[in-house]
C-alpha cells in the first residue's frame, strides 16, 4: 500500500506532538515515521532571500519546499535524509536523519495546514484545540528546561510573535482540518481518534 500521511497542527504547546507521539507508539516504528515541523526551520543568517529570520512562528521561517519535497518522496516509498535543527544556535545541525518510508507518515508543525502545497499531500489532517493561556504555561515550562530560555524572553516571544502568528496564521488554517479534537478530552476520545485515523488511511 502506498503510505499515507496524517498532518498533525494546532497552536504551539497545545498537546499536537504529544498526541503524535502517542500515535507513533500505538502504531510502532515499524509501521509509522515522524516529520516534525521544528526540522525544517531556516536557520539565522542562511535562508533564501525573504525568508527565514528571527520569527519562528512566521510561515516564511519554514522550508516549505524541503518538508513538501521529501513528504512526496517518502510517499513514493523512497528514503529521505532528513534534516534536524539546533534550538539553541538556530541553525540547522550539520548531520541528518536517514529516514525509511512507513505505511503512515505523521506530520506535526503549528503551520502546517495552512501551507496549500504541504495540505495537498496530506491523506487526513487533525487539529488540536487548546486555549491561550495553557499553552503558554507549557511553553514557558518546555523552553526554559529544554531550550535555555529566561522566563522574560518566553514571556515577550510569546506576546510579540507567539500569539499574534497564532491568530494570523494558525488558527484560522483549523477551517482545513479533517477532524478538531481538544488534548483535554477523556481517553475514550483517542481510542475513537485512533479508530478514525485507522478507518481513513
Amino acid at each position: 500500500m502506498k503510505p499515507k500521511a496524517v498532518g498533525i497542527s494546532g497552536g504551539s504547546c497545545s498537546g499536537k506532538t504529544t498526541l503524535t507521539h502517542k500515535i507513533f507508539e500505538r502504531l510502532g516504528p515499524d509501521q509509522c515515521v515522524i516529520l516534525p515541523q521544528d526540522d525544517y526551520f531556516f536557520g539565522l543568517g542562511d535562508a533564501p532571500e525573504g525568508k527565514g529570520g528571527p520569527n519562528f512562528d512566521h510561515p516564511d521561517a519554514v522550508d516549505f519546499d524541503q518538508l513538501c519535497a521529501q513528504l512526496a518522496q517518502l510517499k513514493s516509498g523512497q528514503a529521505i535524509d532528513r534534516p534536524l535543527y539546533d534550538f539553541p544556535t538556530h541553525m540547522p545541525k550539520a548531520e541528518t536523519a536517514r529516514t525509511e518510508p512507513r505505511a503512515v507518515i505523521l506530520i506535526d508543525g503549528i503551520l502546517i495546514l495552512q501551507h496549500a502545497p504541504l495540505r495537498d499531500l496530506l491523506d487526513l489532517s487533525i487539529f488540536v484545540e487548546c486555549d491561550s493561556e495553557t499553552r503558554f504555561a507549557r511553553r514557558l515550562e518546555r523552553d526554559v528546561r529544554e531550550r535555555g530560555r529566561t522566563p522574560q524572553s518566553v514571556h515577550e516571544q510569546f506576546a510579540n510573535q507567539v500569539g499574534p502568528m497564532h491568530d494570523l496564521h494558525v488558527e484560522p488554517s483549523k477551517k482545513h482540518a479533517d477532524i478538531v479534537i481538544n488534548p483535554q478530552q477523556c481517553a475514550s476520545a483517542f481510542e475513537q481518534l485512533f479508530a478514525q485515523i485507522c478507518a481513513r488511511i
